[in-house]
């Protein structure tokens, strides 16, 4: 791993135990950098920085709601305690509510996604910044969504809190530009845990999604995703800041060819 792209470089990565999270958990690791696995699943989020030592990087494990300030704040200070900096901050994590009409979604279900896509990435980023700052180097990855993009229905607090995310990611690039902290955002489509459950359920419908991607297929999060976040964490993207990428093989182009059942009108 001494020729790798993060060599010397420490990662923080929510949601790492599936999906995107876990591609790149895996990704930066192949690359040298020191991974900090961070996840509300235990026995999942072990299993990956078990794998990533037996790759010979660095890495542990730290449990945590990120729905919870004190234990966001306690992660990123795990990393700089364990690996004496935290140089890659990814915010991934996440956990669905369920799809249903714009009326029917309760106070509780926004404040809880607000809670999860916004509010976590604001206590880590806050956490983050001093040592970043400190070092002058730094490397925020926010992973967005195409549904807040393209307006999806049935998710309507997941569409409000990623495009809130996207607004204080580019915000936070302006004000930090000058400490040599680049912060940019990802909107991928990928073949997460959620979308093989979706797949299972709805074979044909997940089929017809697939196919209506430009490049008639649903991208996998290792050897798709992956890279591009690498890109971003490395010192190429230097000079690329509030940005938002959409690796999603081009499914944002047309928007969104599909119309979910919702159920009849209240």
């Amino acid at each position: 791993m001494s020729e790798g792209r993060l060599v010397g470089r420490t990662a923080l990565i929510t949601g790492a135990a599936d999906g995107i999270g876990e591609g790149m958990a895996r990704r930066f690791a192949k690359e040298g950098a020191a991974v900090l696995v961070v996840d509300f699943d235990a026995q999942k989020g072990t299993a990956t920085a078990q794998t990533l030592l037996a790759m010979g990087a660095q890495s542990a494990f730290f449990q945590c709601d990120v729905t919870e300030k004190d234990q966001v704040q306690a992660a990123v200070a795990d990393c700089v305690a364990r690996f004496g900096s935290i140089d890659v901050l990814v915010n991934n994590a996440y956990r669905g509510t369920g799809a249903s009409r714009v009326e029917t979604k309760s106070d509780a279900v926004f404040a809880d996604c607000m809670d999860m896509c916004l509010y976590a990435a604001k206590w880590s980023m806050e956490a983050a910044f001093p040592h970043m700052r400190a070092r002058h180097w730094g490397r925020i990855i926010n992973i967005a969504s195409l549904n807040g993009v393209n307006a999806h229905m049935g998710t309507a607090e997941y569409n409000a809190g990623k495009e809130a995310l996207r607004a204080y990611t580019r915000t936070a690039a302006r004000e930090w530009a000058g400490y040599g902290v680049c912060a940019n955002i990802i909107c991928p489509a990928a073949a997460t845990a959620s979308y093989r459950r979706f797949k299972e359920m709805e074979p044909e419908v997940a089929a017809a999604t697939a196919a209506a991607n430009p490049m008639g297929r649903m991208g996998d999060p290792e050897e798709d995703v992956a890279p591009v976040a690498l890109f971003l964490a490395s010192e190429d993207a230097r000079y690329l800041t509030g940005n938002t990428l959409y690796v999603d093989g081009g499914g944002h182009i047309n928007g969104v060819p599909w119309v979910p059942d919702l159920g009849p009108d209240s």
